[in-house]
């Protein structure tokens, strides 16, 4: 049987600071950035970017006014709008980069694995990269029901490409005899909200002391059984 690889080497040499994860909103929106330096940007966008993530996680990214921020990131409202024209450029400013980073971690699981392998490999570094960008992920799925038409359909397309991501290797897995299953497209409907349980409901877990790697290994266990992993 094949060795699946430990989660975190999906992650390995992958910078999710605060400040890179900002390097990275820098460089897909230079036109709004009028910050000419580029660590001084990096750094109050980094500001910005944890200050929202913990406002629109406490009060909601809808209720939450530039005002609030200006005082939270203790920045001017000029200084604001240095790096952004709106709230919704913000927005998708944080939806690209959760994007960004989760096709650049799972978007290409190791194909030297069987399915079995590649899929225990698929939930594992979900779990992993959810726990590393807890805010991140938060904030996309609880968040989306107040954005606007642009980023809802941006976390509507995030959340397909990890069900497809899923079907995929399921796919693969029934059609080599590895898997038993009927419905593919169902089947990865229904692992994927179990994946979101682990930072949408993050404080139940936390209250029974259940770490990623024991909610890892009960999914694994519950999604092999469902699908008849052999």
């Amino acid at each position: 049987m094949q060795a699946t690889p430990p989660p975190a080497a999906a992650l390995a040499g992958l910078d999710l600071s605060m400040e890179a994860l900002a390097a990275r909103a820098l460089t897909r929106h230079p036109e709004t950035v009028r910050v000419k330096k580029p660590h001084v940007a990096t750094k109050r966008l980094a500001r910005i970017l944890d200050s929202t993530l913990i406002l629109a996680n406490r009060d909601g990214f809808h209720a939450m006014s530039l005002r609030d921020l200006s005082e939270h990131a203790e920045l001017s409202m000029g200084a604001l709008y240095a790096y952004f024209d709106s709230k919704e450029t913000l927005l998708l400013m944080i939806l690209g980069t959760v994007f960004e980073v989760v096709e650049e971690v799972l978007g290409t699981p190791p194909t030297d694995l069987a399915p079995r392998e590649r899929l225990r490999w698929l939930l594992a570094s979900h779990v992993t990269l959810t726990e590393a960008m807890l805010p991140w992920f938060t904030f996309a799925y609880m968040q989306a029901k107040s954005f606007p038409p642009k980023a809802r359909s941006m976390a509507i397309a995030g959340e397909r490409r990890t069900e497809g991501l899923l079907a995929n290797i399921l796919t693969e897995g029934r059609a080599s005899g590895a898997f038993a299953l009927d419905d593919v497209e169902m089947s990865a409907a229904l692992i994927k909200p179990m994946l979101q349980d682990w930072y949408v409901k993050r404080s139940k877990y936390r209250q029974r002391g259940i770490t990623p790697e024991a909610f890892t290994q009960s999914l694994w266990t519950f999604v092999e059984r469902a699908i008849g992993a052999h």
